[in-house]
């Protein structure tokens, strides 16, 4: 970072150590619900990130220690674990990680110079290149027949001979996907609700995974690491756009509750979408920044070519940044509205 910023890279390590602590809850919870597969891809998103962060680092001349030691890449790593399918093959995980570290990240400029989230630009990647990959979703165990142990997932993550039939009995599709399937086969809401995978709020499993993210989220807030603004008003975006479409067509549109726990929406209003450098930075720059990703989360939702869109919202709007923060700056004390006439 160019002077004259100093950069501090104990508080950086700080920062990130906090944040990884807050996505315990959140990878405890999906464990306890859905398996240990996901320890699987967190490590090996893990690995991947740090190799090849020390790669990139080498290249460009920089000392590896220090930059690995801020924690940032394993944040990056972890943020694009937690967004994808946890039974996902391993070449598919270290593709992204590999995309998330060295493209949008790396080439760059590296730490606080990427305009991008690097964690979304790894999933928009995937998603866009390997849809029916991104689809393989482990069911809840409280729906499920067959319960995978830590072995067996790694067996199913690194290719190895696993029977057609316990991948068909572990898998199946998320809320979200099953609403958006059933919407086009000229469903109601309602009667695509009656399916097994939706509980009271959201889905079953995924509700009680938005909730532990939502706590982890409040424990940066509480902890002054990530402000007000940007969670607020990225909720009341999507909560505010889906009452909306609801009160206008209940049965084409689900309740805004249902699109509020979503596990990616919780883990993108408090871990994904405060990212201070891709973020806006004036309070009411984030408010805007906010309530535009809810509402082009909807929108995606809604009209696009994928069941959720929390990434290419929050991308999106990253593009907007510099015009955001531009037109929201706040007010020098003393200052005038407009030039003085002479």
């Amino acid at each position: 970072m160019a002077s004259p910023f100093i950069l501090d890279r104990t508080s950086v390590t700080q920062v990130m150590a906090w944040v990884l602590a807050a996505l315990l809850p959140g990878i405890a919870t999906y464990v306890w619900l859905f398996g240990p597969g996901i320890l699987v891809t967190l490590s090996l998103a893990t690995v991947t990130a740090l190799a090849a962060e020390a790669a990139m680092l080498k290249a460009r001349g920089y000392p590896a220690k220090p930059f690995l030691a801020d924690l940032s890449a394993i944040v990056t790593a972890w943020l694009l674990a937690l967004s994808l399918p946890s039974l996902a093959p391993w070449w598919l995980i270290i593709t992204g990680t590999l995309f998330a570290i060295v493209v949008a990240k790396h080439l760059y400029g590296g730490l606080g110079q990427n305009i991008f989230n690097p964690a979304m630009v790894g999933y928009a990647v995937l998603i866009v290149s390997f849809p029916v990959q991104m689809t393989h979703w482990a069911g809840p165990n409280e729906l499920t027949s067959v319960h995978l142990t830590l072995a067996q997932s790694a067996t199913v993550i690194f290719g190895g001979d696993v029977p057609r039939t316990t991948l068909d009995a572990v898998t199946m599709a998320t809320p979200l996907d099953a609403l958006r399937t059933g919407l086009l086969q000229q469903l109601t809401v309602d009667e695509v609700m009656t399916h097994p995978i939706f509980g009271h709020y959201g889905g079953v499993g995924f509700e009680w995974l938005a909730g532990a993210f939502l706590l982890g989220g409040l424990l940066l807030w509480a902890l002054r690491i990530i402000s007000w603004q940007v969670p607020l008003a990225f909720l009341a975006g999507i909560w505010l756009t889906a009452g909306f479409l609801n009160f206008y067509d209940a049965g084409r549109f689900g309740p805004p509750w249902f699109h509020l726990f979503a596990p990616s929406v919780m883990l993108g209003a408090f871990f994904i979408a405060t990212d201070p450098v891709s973020g806006a930075t004036t309070p009411r720059g984030k408010l805007v920044f906010g309530l535009g990703a809810g509402f082009l989360t909807m929108a995606i939702r809604t009209w696009g070519g994928f069941p959720d869109g929390v990434a290419f919202a929050i991308l999106l709007m990253n593009l907007c940044v510099p015009l955001i923060d531009q037109y929201t700056q706040p007010r020098i004390y003393g200052g005038a509205d407009k030039e003085p006439r002479t």
